[in-house]
Order: structure tokens, then sequence, then C-alpha cells
């Protein structure tokens, strides 16, 4: 398989609750695992995205040019890293979530430009930022959505 990584952010356009991302996670676990994609959410109560998705290059690809591109309830949408893996970083689950605070995007992500959006340009070199977004996510509680085959086995790494 031609394992695939791609990392990106983006920030809501408005609000976007609890509701809202239990809906989004529904819908993106359900596609992600008639896929073979797997990865991780983070997300902050001020609308920030931050996420890894992991899995065949043409799903992948066509999942976030296609589909995440067009999706309207968020804007400024801009990958940090893609390319080739040799093995999936969050491997068990179908789309993982982690909530977080600003502060930890932003010590996640380094420098944040003075654009008024607190979005970053480009931080780290993939393997670095898959690196600290995996440190990360092994520190708080993520909701995986049990239930996927995917979503099967507790552990980040296969």
């Amino acid at each position: 398989m031609d394992l695939y990584h791609l990392i990106y952010q983006s920030q809501a356009l408005g609000e976007f609750g609890a509701l809202e991302l239990a809906a989004l996670l529904h819908r993106g676990r359900a596609h992600n695992q008639a896929h073979g994609i797997s990865g991780v959410l983070v997300h902050t109560a001020n609308g920030r995205f931050l996420q890894v998705l992991e899995g065949p290059q043409t799903a992948v690809r066509h999942l976030y040019y296609h589909v995440i591109l067009s999706d309207t309830r968020h804007f400024h949408c801009q990958v940090l890293g893609e390319g080739f893996a040799a093995q999936r970083s969050f491997a068990g689950w179908t789309m993982g979530c982690r909530m977080a605070h600003p502060d930890d995007l932003r010590a996640l992500l380094g420098e944040v430009p003075a654009d008024g959006l607190g979005l970053a340009h480009r931080p780290y070199p993939r393997p670095q930022l898959l690196a600290l977004l995996e440190a990360f996510v092994a520190q708080g509680a993520v909701e995986t959505g049990q239930g996927h085959p995917l979503d099967s086995r507790p552990t980040r790494h296969s």
C-alpha cells in the first residue's frame, strides 16, 4: 500500500460546538473506515482544527483536496506537511479526537504570524510535527468512537 500522511490546520467559520463536532466525527469515521484512512483530529474551543490523515495516497489526497477544502464550515485550510510514510501513527483510529487549548496548538505549531488568525506557516518538517502530535495526543484523553474495525485497538502504533 502507498501509505501517505497529510497534516493540515483550519479555522471554523462560525460556531462549532459539541453537536457539530459529534456529527463531523460520525460522518468522518464512516468515510475513513470505508477508504482505509486513519488519523486524529485535534480541536480547540475557539474552532481551530489540526488533523492528521493517513492511508492510501489517492484516498487521503482526495479527502483533503476534494472534500475537506470544499467544506464551507471552515476556512484558511493549510497543509502543514504531506508525503509517504513507512507506518501509520494512529493506526487504531478511523478518526481519534483530542480536545486542546489554543495555547497547546501554539506550542505544537511554534511561531504564529501576526495575521490575527493564529495560523502557523509550515512550522516544522512533517516527521518532527508528527512526533510532536503523537506525544501531545498521548498526554490526554482521546475520543475514538469505538465500534469501527480500525478503532478496535487502543494503541497508536502498528
